[in-house]
C-alpha cells in the first residue's frame, strides 16, 4: 500500500514533469489496483486540463493504398491483399469541402492522412496548399505523410502546419515483429525534425498486436522521456483486418487498454490523450472508463483512413450522457 501512495505523490504535483522513466516504475503503476490507478490519474488529470471536456479532430485520408511499407496492421500496405480500394491524392476542392464539413461538425482540429513511405517534393507540394486552405477555414491542422526530411518538415512549419502524426506503434523490441521495412531510428529522426521545426508533435501508439505488457511499457517509456512529451499522444487498440498478418490476433483485454490510458496521463501530465482507432469495438461504458482516466481527446467521424469510427450522432449522445463538452 505504501508504494501506491508513494507513486501517486510523486505523479501528481503539478511541477514534476519528469522525462526519465524507468520500466520499473512503469511497471508499478500497470500493476496498481484499478481503483488507485484511476484515481491518480484523475487526479493529474484534474490539475492540468478541464475533466468535462474533450477535443474532437477529423481525420481524412488524402491518399489511400499503395503503400509499400509492410506495417502488419494495416490494410493499405500494398503487399497485402485487403478490401482497400486505392486512391490518389484528393483534389484541393474535395479537402476543403471534408474541412467545412468537419468544422460544422463540432470537430477544432481536421487530420489529413496519406499511405506514403515518405512524400516527393511534388506531392507535398499540393499537400501544403490543403494545409493552407485548411487554417483559412479556421481549425488547427495536422498531417501524417510517413517520414520526412529536414528541409520538408521546415516547409510545412512556414505552410502553418500546427500538428505532425508519426506514431512509435510499440516497443523497440517489439517494432520488428510489426514492420521491417524501416526502422524504429527511421521513426525517432522524423520525430526529431518535426521537433525542430516547431511543429507540434502527435506521436502514440498501438496496442493489442500481439505484444507483451512488457513492450507496452517499452513504449510508454519511449513516449515519456521525449523531452518535451508530444503535444497529442494517440492511443489506438488494434482494429483487426482481413487480409492482414495481424486479423487473426486475439482480442485485447479492455481493462489492460483502460490501464493503458491512465498510465499514459499520468506520465504525460500535459498531453492531450486521444482515444483512436479501436472506438468502434468499444462499449460506451468502457469508452466512458477511459475518460475518466484521462482521454480527453478524440478522432470523430464515421471513418479513420480506411477503418470504421463511431458516428458522429453516437458520440454526441454518449458526451451528452457523460456532461461532456467538445472543444
Amino acid at each position: 500500500m505504501n508504494t501506491t501512495t508513494d507513486t501517486q505523490t510523486q505523479t501528481t504535483r503539478p511541477s514534476e514533469l519528469r522525462f526519465d522513466w524507468q520500466d520499473s516504475e512503469i511497471e508499478a503503476l500497470f500493476t496498481q489496483p484499478f481503483a488507485e490507478l484511476m484515481f491518480a490519474a484523475q487526479t493529474v488529470h484534474r490539475q492540468y486540463f478541464n475533466p468535462n471536456e474533450v477535443q474532437v479532430s477529423t481525420l481524412l485520408s488524402i491518399k489511400t493504398g499503395k503503400c509499400s511499407e509492410d506495417c502488419s496492421y494495416c490494410p493499405q500496405s500494398v503487399r497485402y491483399d485487403t478490401q482497400v480500394e486505392s486512391e490518389a491524392l484528393l483534389p484541393l476542392d474535395e479537402v476543403i469541402s471534408a474541412a467545412k464539413a468537419a468544422k460544422a461538425s463540432g470537430a477544432s482540429r481536421f487530420c489529413m492522412g496519406a499511405a506514403w513511405r515518405r512524400p516527393k517534393d511534388k506531392d507535398l507540394d499540393k499537400v501544403i496548399d490543403m494545409v493552407i486552405a485548411v487554417k483559412k477555414e479556421g481549425m488547427e491542422s495536422c498531417l501524417t505523410l510517413g517520414m520526412l526530411t529536414e528541409e520538408q518538415t521546415t516547409r510545412l512549419k512556414d505552410a502553418g502546419l500546427d500538428y505532425y502524426n508519426h506514431n512509435l506503434d510499440s516497443s523497440p523490441e517489439y517494432y520488428k515483429e510489426i514492420i521491417t521495412t524501416r526502422t524504429y531510428q527511421d521513426r525517432l529522426d522524423t520525430l526529431e525534425h518535426v521537433r525542430k521545426a516547431g511543429i507540434n508533435v502527435c506521436c502514440g501508439g498501438i496496442l493489442g498486436m500481439g505484444e507483451s505488457r512488457a513492450d507496452r511499457i517499452g513504449l510508454f517509456r519511449e513516449l515519456a522521456n521525449q523531452n518535451p512529451h508530444p503535444e497529442s499522444v494517440p492511443i489506438n487498440m488494434l482494429v483487426r483486418v482481413e487480409g492482414t498478418p495481424l486479423e487473426a490476433v486475439d482480442d485485447f483485454d479492455p481493462f489492460e487498454f483502460i490501464r493503458s490510458i491512465a498510465i499514459a496521463r499520468i506520465l504525460m501530465p500535459t498531453s492531450h490523450v486521444r482515444l483512436s482507432a479501436g472506438r468502434e469495438e468499444m462499449s460506451d461504458e468502457m469508452q466512458a472508463l477511459c475518460f475518466l482516466a484521462g482521454a480527453n481527446s478524440i478522432f470523430y467521424g464515421e471513418k479513420l483512413l480506411t477503418t470504421p469510427n463511431p458516428a458522429a450522432n453516437h458520440d454526441m449522445e454518449l458526451f451528452r450522457k457523460l456532461g461532456v463538452q467538445t472543444v
